[in-house]
């Protein structure tokens, strides 16, 4: 029986990582903190282990039990008060997982690490948009996206492990709590947007994310990075009308706020975030991400070297989506 090491297994999509590798049959470790919820992560056939993204020597010592064929490394910040969060966790977190591995002598067959399109930031601006590709050099505008570029670069210089890099765009489904925010100020009645300038945006269902995952640890070539999203280009009016037709069409206030407004908002949810400890749904990282126009990706390579075939549309994900979070009290 194939074995594999799943870290951030409590999270959204690594929960999903590990649904799939008990699917097929593999004994299936979930790499979780001290104290995420084990809240998807129910099945008996789960093995846990315990796992200090920020402690290289705890990590050492909890893997001494574990000899994965595979691993996939979900874990990761993406949200935070202080840019050095998502250092300590997104990049140091990798650096600190290989180094035990190869410390262990624990070279799995091969290492799948989910970065994010969140790397390139804003490039390609210009209309009319084209696709970003693997070519172009990353300008990161997020600590999110520059914590995850740095552990794609440590990868490249210090990593003995075989490894694929996939990078996917805004990742929706079931259990996903931050698109979950645009489904409940609908139901509210209100719904918002940023900028008067086009913006295309792109999608991947958390289904087709695994898919790929998949796809990587059984044919991927060590070094390789792809692009994953569902192959189309929307726009977020699109976005909305779909959720509002799964929630029986709610009359709704659409606002539209030029991005100077986005700047004065999310300058001062992150200073209130500081000053309260709690992290704002308006804040720095934010207000980039929403700033950014072209979200377009080319996944012709992981459709040609991976056999990447996404499986949801925006209009069946969402459908899929909505229901999970009604049968499940959210909305």
């Amino acid at each position: 029986m194939e074995k594999i090491l799943i870290t951030g297994a409590s999270g959204f999509i690594g929960s999903f990582i590990v649904e799939e590798a008990l699917n097929r049959g593999m004994e299936v470790w979930a790499a979780v903190r001290k104290s995420s919820s084990r809240a998807f992560l129910k099945d008996e056939r789960i093995r846990f282990v315990e796992l200090n993204m920020q402690d290289e020597e705890q990590m050492t010592e909890a893997l001494h039990e574990v000899e994965p064929d595979y691993v996939v490394h979900a874990a990761g910040v993406t949200k935070s008060l202080h840019r050095e969060d998502f250092l300590k966790v997104n990049t140091e977190g990798t650096r600190h997982l290989v180094n035990a591995l190869q410390r262990l002598d624990k070279l799995p067959r091969r290492l799948v690490y989910l970065s994010s399109l969140s790397i390139f930031g804003p490039i390609r601006e210009q209309q009319p948009y084209t696709e970003i590709r693997e070519s172009d050099t990353p300008q990161p505008n997020t600590a999110y996206g520059e914590s995850k570029l740095q552990a794609e670069q440590f990868l490249d210089s210090e990593c003995r492990i075989p490894y694929v890099v996939l990078r996917p765009t805004g990742v929706y489904g079931p259990r996903e709590k931050d698109y979950f925010l645009v489904a409940k100020s609908i139901k509210a009645h209100s719904d918002f947007a940023v900028g008067f300038r086009r913006q295309d945006i792109t999608f991947v269902y958390v289904r087709d994310v695994v898919q790929a995952v998949f796809l990587a640890l059984e044919r991927g070539a060590s070094g390789r990075k792809y692009f994953l999203s569902d192959g189309e280009v929307y726009q977020s009016e699109a976005f909305s009308r779909l959720i509002r037709q799964e929630l029986g069409n709610p009359w709704c206030l659409r606002i539209t706020a030029p991005i100077w407004l986005l700047r004065a908002v999310s300058w001062c949810g992150e200073l209130t975030g500081r000053l309260t400890g709690s992290i704002s749904a308006l804040n720095n990282d934010k207000y980039h991400i929403m700033r950014q126009r072209n979200w377009r990706c080319d996944i012709r390579p992981a459709i040609d070297e991976l056999g990447y075939k996404p499986e949801w549309q925006l209009e069946s994900g969402v459908k899929e989506t909505i229901k999970w979070y009604k049968d499940n009290k959210w909305i």
